[in-house]
């Protein structure tokens, strides 16, 4: 089988309401007659909508704060004095795996669950699980145990890419839905610009102890963690999964409620509804239908999802594995330093994302999508024949790098973007779980193995290698994109691929529009 058609209508129904009605039962579940996708997807933007991104999407500056201080603690948690008997190597190689093969399992533990039991449920269980191993990790006493809440960390943090992204999808209406997912996935390097200064307060021991000021770093995490905790607590359940999963009147109501809210703040009528879908309710679907439609049914748009998330792991790891090693092998700055140059261009993978987001539903996805994973690798390449003939310093490589992963980050949020917009609800969870274990795994585990010793050599012909792997996959992504990219953008997550429980595709509403 090929994949579905993105968009299709049946005639016109007259005298129906914008309301769910439930048909006789079915094998399988009722059968309803609804508009709350198309009533969500209408919505004008508002302080309701801020809640969700502040409640939901601030996650990965936890995630951007966890990885980088990690890397910047290793050399005090190595010295005597430090509390913990462990080394520089122990913690960028056995804890950094350990953190990486724990986001690869809690994506995909937590993914299957969120399409199982909704989307609410598991974004509270996965940060409540972030929040205690966070916070254990801070007490650690032994290798070991610092090595086993790492994993734990890790695992939380991977269930949240799974179950917030696809609540962020299905709460955002569509017009803005592309633009807030790619700054939200950029807002990772916020933290990572936070972890670096924050590191350098933290590990002065003129003002904290050398067994005191790194886990202060974790603490703070743990802070910032349960402020989110307090804020999503507000965040409801997503509409589309009550629907699906027989809730249809607790989901008439919370989008009865939400309209009411978006409207007194807006202050103006909202815009009619004008499609409806009729779904048979289920409590689950099963593991291997999730397979087969996904590997089978959207092959094409699995190929996509493949490509994205391998081309930019690559990317990432041929500038920013050995970047430290780089800077002081080749240009003599100090490591004390190498803190600056990252915030840097940690800066430069923010304003990508930040920038360029709103072309995504304006451009298109597949323009922008192709566009930034060309570019980014182009540039790559160009900064690899630089580097070759000896021309930059460590302030202009900076520079390139800064302007590489300008439209990388971009390019880099949006694959989540397409694995969380492309394939039906009921699978939603579990194929961002799916993709971002690959990337992760990809750019955890390969990565390092590609170019540990290609960027820490000393040789410039091994390093100018690293950069043009890593470019070569960007651009053979962008060549995919360009080609098999689904054109998402303002169009109902329903239009983009219809529910396995939906008994036709979306139709027209007589009474409201067209």
């Amino acid at each position: 089988m090929s994949d579905r058609p993105g968009e299709s209508s049946k005639a016109d129904r007259p005298g129906e309401s914008s309301k769910s009605r439930t048909a006789v039962p079915q094998t399988g579940g009722r059968t309803v007659t609804t508009s709350i996708p198309a009533r969500l997807d209408r919505l004008p933007w508002s302080r309701w909508h801020w809640r969700v991104v502040i409640g939901l999407g601030t996650v990965w500056i936890l995630d951007g704060l966890e990885v980088t201080v990690v890397g910047n603690i290793a050399g005090r948690l190595s010295e005597e004095g430090s509390g913990l008997a462990i080394s520089s190597a122990q913690i960028t190689g056995i804890a950094a795996a350990l953190y990486v093969a724990g986001a690869c399992a809690g994506a995909l533990f937590f993914g299957r669950l969120t399409d199982i039991f909704g989307r609410k449920k598991l974004f509270m269980v996965t940060l409540a699980v972030y929040l205690g191993a966070t916070a254990l990790t801070a007490v650690s006493f032994e290798a070991w145990w610092f090595f086993l809440f790492r994993f734990l960390t890790g695992f939380g943090i991977g269930g949240e890419y799974a179950a917030i992204n696809s609540a962020i999808d299905e709460l955002i209406p569509s017009y803005y839905r592309g633009r807030v997912d790619i700054v939200i996935n950029g807002s990772f390097w916020l933290g990572a610009i936070g972890g670096s200064l924050l590191s350098i307060l933290a590990l002065n021991t003129d003002l904290f102890a050398a067994n005191v000021g790194w886990r202060l770093t974790f603490a703070l995490g743990v802070v910032l963690g349960l402020v989110i905790l307090l804020v999503r607590r507000n965040v409801p359940e997503s509409p589309r999964w009550l629907l699906i999963h027989g809730r249809e009147e607790e989901a008439e109501r919370l989008v009865s409620t939400v309209e009411a809210e978006v409207a007194a703040d807006t202050g103006r009528e909202l815009p009619p509804v004008t499609r409806e879908i009729t779904i048979r309710q289920r409590k689950s679907v099963g593991f291997g239908t999730i397979a087969r439609t996904v590997f089978a049914t959207y092959r094409r748009r699995a190929a996509l999802g493949f490509s994205l998330f391998i081309g930019q792991a690559f990317l990432y790891n041929a500038i920013t594995f050995g970047f430290g090693a780089i800077l002081t092998t080749f240009y003599d700055v100090p490591t004390s330093d190498t803190g600056y140059y990252f915030a840097f261009i940690a800066a430069g993978n923010f304003l990508g994302p930040l920038l360029l987001g709103r072309l995504f539903d304006t451009v298109g996805r597949r323009v922008m999508i192709s566009s930034t994973y060309l570019l980014s690798g182009l540039l790559l390449f160009g900064t690899a024949w630089l580097f070759d003939r000896g021309s930059l310093s460590a302030t202009t490589l900076t520079a390139c790098w800064c302007a590489v992963l300008f439209f990388a980050s971009a390019g880099a949020s949006s694959a989540y973007l397409t694995v969380s917009e492309v394939f039906p609800m009921e699978t939603r969870a579990m194929a961002i779980a799916f993709f971002y274990a690959i990337g992760t795994a990809a750019g955890g585990i390969t990565g390092p193995l590609v170019f540990a010793d290609l960027t820490e050599s000393g040789v410039v012909g091994d390093t100018v290698l690293a950069f043009q792997i890593g470019a070569a996959l960007m651009c053979v992504a962008g060549l995919v994109a360009a080609v098999l990219a689904v054109r998402a953008e303002r169009r109902s997550l329903e239009d983009i691929a219809v529910p396995l429980t939906a008994t036709g595709a979306p139709s027209a509403v007589r009474s409201g529009g067209t």
